[in-house]
């Protein structure tokens, strides 16, 4: 959308609180955002000089504004929250990991049956959590079963049912795991003050259940059912030892929600401690996606509400590391120096650490990189070259030509940072007459993407061509005739000075001489020649290479490698005496060679 556009519909802007969509020319919504006044924030898109690429390219694609009056900005924030989540608009934080979490459901029947799901349905029924982990939701419900005896039988158990004597207890009942509500055994207000307990357990309010266990145990003990009173006690010590290992702050600190929030790059990380009583009684770590440049506090302030509706917490205090522009009043805002709120804030920051360390452990393990120093290796890597892409396989060129004539190529080949020798590859040039460096650069890059894209086989990350600007162009050449442009990043690797050059860069990249990043190119460089000369070495030793000598009618292929191996080079031979050839190989194939460099010379 343009400035003039704007300025047409910009009076029909409200001045209030609320929410603005933008639309694209599809009419697809491309971005939500809140505002404590609609009209001067969307103004600002169209009015102030954006110096983010990301925004300047979200208000080229803007074709319809609508917006959403609300009453407060808490409002704003919480539509705003729901639009995003709903909709997913591509300007948006993008939440990576927004996925279904189990609850705890107390169904709305007769002594409610409690068991897990993932399912929310609306037919009255209570639902307790969401609960990150499903491991520790079954602990939870078996560590309940074991504390609180309720029903795990699916049975119809209405009034008229019970009364006619339908249902028989059952092992449950016998093992003290259930009190027999079946047979009438157990009365309805009984039931649900075992469903109070459930509740103050799944909160980490541990103190009234005790309390209740306590007056039990002493009631059987005074009615001398001390067998009774033996298992009530069992269960007091049971959850005495689950509250010692939970409570991590004072008892003191309530019921408070802690965040804490760690970004690299576009990518920001933020923990969520639910205490109650002074227990953690929820953790949870979210891996958003940064679209338009957010600060650090428009994210955390993003992650608090999402987070917030989703674990449905009820909590008036919220534990932060920095300030942030929280509209909702009646919720305290703390930002810990010390004291037990700064060690729960701590702890969060420990717990995102962990959750990073764990993705990059998943990550390593998935690609097959076993050692963390070549993983954070590789990253220092993309992140210097700014690579779109972890560069797991890098493949290097280099040209060599033998004594100033017969030029070859070779390629080398890096995976997970290590070298992979199955994969390098040597090229005799077969297009290129005489000394032509670029040409040569061009028909080996192109004969091995050609074969790669034949065989539907994986490209690198990166490419390193040993080279400086002009090199790299004719590699570029070979990758647009095969179709591949964009496919992988090239660059070209100056020789001597050490400067990396991008395609249609003015200006090279210098990495520090010592950084760890330019020592793995400048090693993957020494490998490509040290495989380049031992090619040469090998095709020598062969007798391979078809020399100028061996055009000489007379002189045959021994006769032109004893020659080489004494004077090291055509260009030295010719230049030579005469009598230094005739002690070599006999006056006779003495005089063919002379006679030959003699015309070759006088035909220049």
């Amino acid at each position: 959308m343009t400035q003039e556009t704007f300025r047409h519909i910009a009076p029909s802007l409200p001045s209030q609180p609320g929410v603005y969509k933008y639309f694209d020319e599809a009419g697809t919504l491309i971005y939500v955002g809140k505002a404590k006044h609609i009209k001067k924030r969307v103004s600002s898109y169209f009015t102030k000089t954006l110096t983010s690429y990301k925004t300047y390219e979200l208000v080229q694609k803007i074709a319809r504004i609508e917006f959403t009056i609300v009453n407060t900005e808490q409002d704003a924030l919480l539509l705003e929250n729901t639009l995003i989540k709903e909709f997913q608009p591509r300007f948006n934080i993008n939440l990576k990991d927004d996925k279904t979490y189990p609850y705890i459901v107390i169904k709305n029947e007769p002594f409610p049956r409690v068991f897990l799901t993932r399912q929310k349905i609306d037919d009255g029924s209570e639902y307790l959590g969401p609960f990150t982990s499903v491991k520790k939701v079954k602990e939870l419900l078996e560590f309940i079963k074991q504390t609180i005896p309720l029903r795990n039988c699916t049975l119809s158990l209405t009034e008229n049912n019970i009364k006619k004597g339908k249902f028989k207890v059952c092992l449950e009942y016998h093992l003290g795991n259930c009190k027999g509500p079946c047979e009438g055994l157990q009365s309805a207000e009984d039931y649900q003050e075992n469903l109070a307990h459930l509740k103050n357990l799944l909160k980490g309010n541990l103190g009234p259940v005790i309390k209740h266990f306590k007056h039990e145990m002493k009631s059987a003990a005074s009615k001398l059912a001390f067998e009774k009173a033996s298992l009530i006690k069992k269960k007091i010590d049971f959850l005495e030892g689950y509250q010692s290992r939970s409570v991590v702050a004072n008892v003191k600190t309530g019921n408070v929600d802690v965040f804490n929030i760690l970004q690299e790059k576009n990518i920001a990380y933020v923990n969520y401690l639910m205490v109650r009583n002074g227990a953690i009684i929820q953790t949870h770590t979210s891996r958003l996606e940064a679209r338009l440049d957010e600060t650090k506090a428009e994210i955390l302030l993003f992650s608090i509400v999402r987070l917030r509706q989703n674990f449905n917490s009820d909590a008036v205090e919220l534990v932060v590391p920095f300030e942030i522009a929280y509209p909702d009043t009646e919720i305290k805002l703390t930002v810990p120096k010390g004291g037990d709120r700064k060690k729960l804030l701590d702890l969060s920051e420990k717990n995102a650490l962990h959750y990073i360390e764990e993705l990059k452990k998943k990550e390593r393990l998935h690609l097959n990189i076993k050692d963390i120093s070549k993983y954070n290796l590789l990253q220092q890597v993309q992140e210097k070259l700014q690579l779109p892409q972890l560069p797991l396989h890098i493949e290097c060129f280099d040209n060599s030509n033998f004594q100033g004539s017969y030029p070859v190529s070779a390629m080398v080949c890096f995976k997970n940072g290590e070298p992979s020798k199955k994969d390098y590859r040597r090229f005799n040039v077969k297009t290129v007459t005489g000394i032509n460096d670029f040409a040569t650069m061009k028909e080996a890059v192109y004969r091995r993407y050609k074969r790669l894209k034949e065989e539907n086989q994986s490209l690198p990350q990166l490419v390193i061509i040993d080279g400086g600007k002009g090199q790299l162009s004719a590699a570029i050449e070979a990758i647009e005739a095969l179709d591949l442009p964009g496919q992988m990043t090239m660059i070209g690797l100056a020789k001597n000075v050490e400067e990396i050059f991008f395609t249609g860069d003015t200006q090279s990249v210098k990495l520090p001489y010592q950084s760890d990043e330019l020592k793995l190119i400048r090693r993957i460089r020494d490998e490509v020649h040290r495989f380049g000369i031992s090619f040469h070495r090998n095709k020598r030793s062969r007798g391979t290479f078809k020399n100028e000598l061996e055009d000489i009618k007379g002189i045959g292929e021994a006769t032109a490698q004893l020659l080489l191996k004494k004077f090291k080079s055509v260009s030295r031979i010719k230049t030579v005496a005469a009598s230094e050839l005739i002690a070599l190989i006999g006056e006779q194939k003495a005089n063919l060679i002379c006679t030959h460099f003699k015309k070759a010379s006088e035909n220049k």
